[in-house]
């Protein structure tokens, strides 16, 4: 699988981006997906998952409330809107595919990564 993520940009605090993430070489339509972060000089972190229909989503706290993950699986496509923007939510934004059975939250819970989309929050 290869996933290519996009929509990142500048924006100032209060602000909103809508990210995505467009899947290839084989569908992700029965497979979890997740958002991850990684601010410079800090380790990656868990930002939103999705179950592969939909229904059960998980946010990190730290994002709860302001951003909403959603996936449209006809275009092998998951998104991450991101509202009330932080400068803290300055990051690389990374897409993953989930390995079933392990912990929505953990990096090594995801195998298939895609490049990343700069997201930078000014204040």
């Amino acid at each position: 699988v290869q996933l290519q993520a996009s929509g990142g940009g500048l924006v100032q605090a209060g602000g909103s981006l809508r990210l995505s993430c467009v899947a290839s070489g084989r569908s992700i339509s029965s497979i979890r997906m997740g958002w991850f972060r990684q601010a410079p000089g800090k380790e990656r972190e868990f930002v939103a998952s999705i179950h592969y229909a939909g229904r059960l989503r998980s946010y990190a706290d730290s994002v709860q409330g302001r951003f909403t993950i959603s996936r449209d699986n006809a275009k092998d496509t998951v998104f991450l809107q991101m509202n009330s923007l932080k400068p803290e939510d300055t990051a690389v934004y990374y897409c993953a595919t989930y390995i079933t059975g392990g912990a929505f939250s953990l990096v090594s819970s995801y195998n298939y990564w895609g490049q990343g989309t700069l997201v930078t929050v000014s204040s």
